[in-house]
């Protein structure tokens, strides 16, 4: 063989695993995850499920993600750039579901969290959703009444209490109604704070100043983003807090009654391998939350002066001592 064509073949050779791991790249599925929330919570659950189920970032799919920080008007915004990227399927959650549902109606989308799919006008019901939509259902509202309830446990005097919530995304707003209708039979008072950015959550708490006994926050993309100054302020106001998260529990707060948000978003990623395999969003039920947990953190319990019964701790999912 001559040296010249030694040399192109070499080089032919060596250059092909190249040019072929580049066609590879060009073809990989692409998954858009747009969290309403911030890099540090959810997208990593999914992120690891994906990987036992074979998508691993970079060598089986790509995948673009979106952090608004809480901040509602980028949802838009980054729903339409999926869009224009033609990503293969996007996985969303909360009150971004609204937005990314608004930009296409053919790209599938997994609704990891979702507060109400039906009543918001996601799917047409949960058995049969019937478009391009699917996920799981938190069912929040559903929910609110089990938290008061736990909460007047730990706090036998509750006469009052705020609750706080995004007043622009639809979910809490049914989740107040129904903390109201709970709150009406038990001869509680309820003092709405909703907020529309991180900057109102300060001056609500100015509201409670004339008299409150506790107060509820409604996990939503706001209240997640912001939850280390609305724990601050709480604290600050000794008044004993309830959640949905048991992240808030973590950073200080007193109680969360709640979905397994870790198995939700995992959950999520089973929807995305199936939908990339194939599947049709369409045929895909939307399912319920199965795991629920109760978090109580007594050193926070012990700071307010307040007694647990061994009742509830022994219900208690998770006890921060």
């Amino acid at each position: 063989m001559r040296r010249r064509d030694f040399i192109t073949l070499f080089g032919g050779t060596a250059a092909w695993p190249l040019f072929a791991r580049a066609q590879q790249a060009a073809k990989l599925p692409t998954i858009g995850f747009l969290s309403p929330a911030s890099q540090s919570s959810w997208g990593s659950w999914t992120k690891q499920r994906l990987r036992e189920l074979g998508w691993i970032e970079g060598h089986t799919v790509t995948i673009e993600y979106r952090w608004a920080e809480g901040h509602s008007e980028r949802f838009a915004e980054f729903a339409a750039e999926f869009v224009r990227r033609k990503v293969d399927v996007i996985v969303t959650a909360g009150s971004a579901g609204v937005a990314t549902k608004q930009a296409t109606s053919t790209i599938p989308i997994v609704l990891a969290v979702a507060g109400d799919p039906v009543g918001d006008g996601f799917v047409m019901s949960l058995a049969r959703p019937g478009g391009n939509i699917t996920g799981l259902s938190l069912q929040q509202k559903d929910l609110a009444g089990k938290r008061i309830e736990f909460l007047r446990e730990v706090v036998p005097h509750l006469r009052r209490f705020g609750i706080m919530f995004d007043a622009g995304y639809p979910a809490d707003l049914l989740e107040v109604g129904e903390a109201e209708t709970t709150a009406h039979t038990l001869g509680i008072e309820i003092t709405r704070l909703g907020i529309r950015r991180g900057e109102d959550i300060a001056p609500s708490f100015e509201t409670l100043k004339s008299g409150a006994d506790a107060l509820y926050v409604c996990t939503d993309a706001l209240t997640v983003t912001n939850r280390l100054r609305i724990n601050t302020l709480t604290l600050a106001a000794l008044l004993p807090m309830i959640s949905g998260q048991r992240e808030d529990v973590e950073v200080g707060g007193l109680m969360s009654y709640g979905p397994d948000y870790p198995d939700l978003f995992r959950r999520a990623a089973e929807y995305v391998d199936k939908i990339l395999r194939g599947t049709k969003p369409a045929d895909l039920p939307v399912e319920q939350p199965t795991k629920f947990d109760l978090v109580i953190n007594l050193k926070t319990a012990k700071a307010l002066g307040l007694s647990v019964p061994q009742t509830l701790l022994a219900r208690a999912d998770k006890v921060i001592e």
